[in-house]
């Protein structure tokens, strides 16, 4: 079974053969971002496919607002880099979940947590981030959760 760590150097050889400079550029940063994860002080030198998979998802949300920054400063060049790399970053995480998906496994942690009011949000958002990590932003979990308990 191969890792997505060993997907990513197998697409670095294949970036560096086809001379795909975005490609590889990105490639790069996401093995850089996981070679440092690896070698922090706490870690076990060993990273899960889900732990990999939330630092490309911070990475491409990184590139995308850097995109979106570049695009309001009138620098479409700049954005559309950003844009590509997010893009190829995106091909390793799972397949983000539908507005509806994510509304109906916010119902399910709430009547799993027993959550009726804004108080409980604390519990629903921990649990929501956790079972949804990579497949769905922050934000939007955040919005169905305060829709659905207020």
């Amino acid at each position: 079974m191969t890792t997505i760590s060993d997907a990513i150097t197998v697409q670095m050889k294949e970036a560096m053969k086809s001379k795909d400079k975005v490609r590889l550029e990105a490639l790069r940063g996401i093995k850089k971002v996981i070679i440092e994860a690896k070698t922090a002080k706490a870690a076990n030198d060993e990273l899960s496919d889900a732990d990999i998979q939330k630092i490309i998802a911070k990475l491409a949300k990184q590139n995308r607002d850097s995109a979106k920054i570049f695009r309001e400063q009138n620098r479409a060049d700049l954005a559309e880099v950003e844009e590509a790399q997010a893009e190829v970053m995106e091909t390793f995480l799972p397949e983000p979940l539908t507005e509806e998906k994510i509304e109906e496994n916010v119902k399910a942690i709430i009547e799993k947590v027993g959550a009726s009011s804004m108080a409980d949000m604390g519990k629903v958002m921990g649990m929501a981030s956790k079972e949804m990590a990579g497949q769905a932003d922050g934000k939007v979990i955040s919005g169905f959760v305060k829709k659905l308990l207020s």
